[in-house]
C-alpha cells in the first residue's frame, strides 16, 4: 500500500472520531434535551399531564387543521378558570459529577390553579386580571436526589410550597389571538417565589383554540433576586448556574 493511500485513509479515520465524538457529546453529554414549554399546535389533551414525568413540547407554530374560535364580541368576557393540560416549572443549568459537560436540570408539575378576567369593548378583549399559584412541593425531575434536596434547599419547597403570579396591569389580546393564533404579549405583575415578592415582566405566547384559552412563557431570573441559594448535593452535582427560568403552559376554560 503506497503512503500517500495510508494517509488517505488515517485521515478518514480521524474525521470519523471527531464527527462520532461530537455527536456523542451533542446528544449524549451535553443534555439539553428538554424542550421549553410552548403553546401547543393541536387542541389540548383532555387529561393532565404527570407531574412525575418531564414531557417535551409541542412546536410552537400552529397546524392549519386545528380547530379555532372565533368569538363574537363578547363571548370571550368574563372569567376563565385554568384546567387540565396545564405545566409549570424551573429550568436551571447544572454540571453533574457523572457528565464532562454541563446540562439543563428540568422540573415541572401539573398542580397549577387560578383563573383569569377577560373584558371586551367593541372590538378590543383586555386581561384585566389574573393569579396562577403553583404547587412547588409537587415538582418533579428525572433525579430524585434533586427533588429531595430541593425540598430544604434551594427552592426549600417544605417551608415555601406555592409560588404565585398575579396581574398587576391589564394586557390587550390580539385580535390573531381570538383566532388560534400564537400572539405575543407581556404579562406584567407581582411574582412571589420562595417567600419574596417581587414587580416582573413575563414574555409570553397566548391563543384561544377549541374554546380553551392557552398561555405559555418564561421568565429568566437571578436566584439570588429571590434570596434562592443553590442547593449542595455533593457527589452529584459539581457547580449550579446562578440564573434560572420560571416556564409555564397554563390552559384555561371559561366559567
Amino acid at each position: 500500500m503506497s503512503r500517500s493511500r495510508v494517509f488517505a485513509i488515517v485521515a478518514v479515520v480521524i474525521l470519523a472520531v471527531a464527527v462520532g465524538g461530537f455527536v456523542v457529546y451533542d446528544q449524549v453529554l451535553r443534555g439539553d434535551s428538554t424542550a421549553a414549554l410552548s403553546l401547543p399546535s393541536a387542541a389540548p389533551s383532555s387529561g393532565a399531564s404527570s407531574a412525575t414525568t418531564v414531557p417535551s413540547a409541542a412546536a410552537t407554530t400552529p397546524a392549519s387543521a386545528a380547530s379555532t374560535i372565533a368569538p363574537s364580541d363578547g363571548d370571550v368576557a368574563g372569567t376563565w378558570t385554568v384546567t387540565t393540560g396545564s405545566q409549570a416549572g424551573y429550568r436551571v443549568r447544572e454540571q453533574l459529577a457523572a457528565l464532562p459537560a454541563e446540562s439543563d436540570a428540568v422540573g415541572r408539575t401539573d398542580q397549577v390553579t387560578g383563573s383569569i378576567t377577560l373584558e371586551t369593548s367593541g372590538t378590543t378583549t383586555t386581561l384585566t386580571a389574573g393569579t396562577i399559584t403553583v404547587d412547588t412541593a409537587s415538582i418533579t425531575s428525572d433525579e430524585s436526589r434533586r427533588d429531595n434536596r430541593l425540598r430544604s434547599e434551594g427552592l426549600e419547597t417544605d417551608t415555601y410550597p406555592t409560588a404565585t403570579f398575579t396581574l398587576t396591569q391589564p394586557v390587550e389580546i390580539p385580535a390573531a389571538a381570538l383566532t388560534g393564533t400564537p400572539s405575543d404579549i407581556t404579562l406584567t405583575g407581582d411574582l412571589e417565589l420562595h417567600g419574596v415578592k417581587k414587580a416582573v415582566s413575563i414574555p409570553a405566547q397566548a391563543q384561544l383554540v377549541d374554546g380553551t384559552i392557552q398561555v405559555a412563557g418564561s421568565l429568566e431570573f437571578p436566584l439570588s433576586g429571590f434570596d434562592i441559594t443553590a442547593p449542595n448535593i455533593g457527589g452529584f452535582i459539581v457547580s449550579i448556574a446562578d440564573s434560572g427560568t420560571l416556564e409555564f403552559l397554563v390552559t384555561f376554560s371559561k366559567g
